[in-house]
């Protein structure tokens, strides 16, 4: 895939997980958005994701683009964190999983959310 060209289908893509030891990846990502359902106004925030890999990992320049898809989409914070979590569930059946929704202030009000997965 050419590097200007962003992605709209939603889809993580992953690679094999080369490794037999157990380890926890991490990563953040500060930009992310989205709409507000309710207001139209834009959120802002920070998505935190880790996971232990099974047979798949997370490719990340696909997971840039699978972000980039709630640019324009109303969407509540709890339902942000659960969706994204499904997807990498869905994508690459990690062992475990957390994802993590710091969204800054709104009326002087912060939101923090975590959602879980279990293998």
């Amino acid at each position: 895939m050419p590097e200007n060209t962003y992605r709209t289908d939603g889809t993580i893509d992953s690679f094999e997980n080369r490794q037999s030891r157990e380890y926890e990846i991490e990563f953040t990502a500060p930009e992310f958005t989205s709409v507000c359902p309710m207001t139209g106004q834009p959120d802002f925030g920070t998505i935190v994701v880790r996971y232990v890999p099974g047979t798949r990992c997370i490719e990340l320049r696909s997971f840039k683009y699978y972000l980039f898809g709630y640019r324009n989409r109303g969407i509540f914070y709890e339902d942000v964190v659960n969706a994204v979590l499904d997807d990498i569930v869905a994508a690459v059946a990690p062992k475990r999983a957390t994802v993590i929704a710091e969204m800054n202030s709104r009326g002087g009000i912060t939101a923090r959310m975590t959602a879980t997965h279990e293998g």
